[in-house]
């Protein structure tokens, strides 16, 4: 089994599509059908897509977690202090590898691997 989509939805769509670029994503703006136009970025097999809220939704999910391995952990970590990202866990050793928590735009935590 594994994993392949992953639907985020945002009130602003585009700064959270810009913070995950950050990570190194690449996004694409489209749409499918009657489907609103939205962010999908291809992780491995993956997709990740940030769509705006749901129809009676008034604010994101920010209880969702998400994980991410790095291929250049040290350089994106630097390049989220210089954009002033939220650091809930500094870079560390962990008993799950070396990572960093992080906050996203809508107040998600995001664990930060080094690959």
């Amino acid at each position: 089994m594994e994993i392949r989509l992953l639907v985020v939805r945002t009130l602003e769509i585009a700064r959270l599509a810009d913070f995950y670029a950050l990570l190194g994503l690449t996004f694409e703006y489209h749409k499918h059908g009657k489907s609103p136009y939205h962010y999908s970025a291809l992780i491995g097999s993956t997709i990740l897509e940030i769509y705006p809220l749901a129809k009676g939704q008034t604010e994101a999910d920010k209880e969702l977690r998400v994980g991410f391995a790095l291929d250049d952990f040290e350089n994106t970590v630097t390049t989220l202090k210089d954009k002033g990202a939220e650091f809930f866990s500094e870079p560390t050793q962990t008993d799950y590898g070396f990572m960093a928590i992080i906050k996203d735009p809508d107040g998600r935590k995001i664990e930060l691997y080094k690959k």
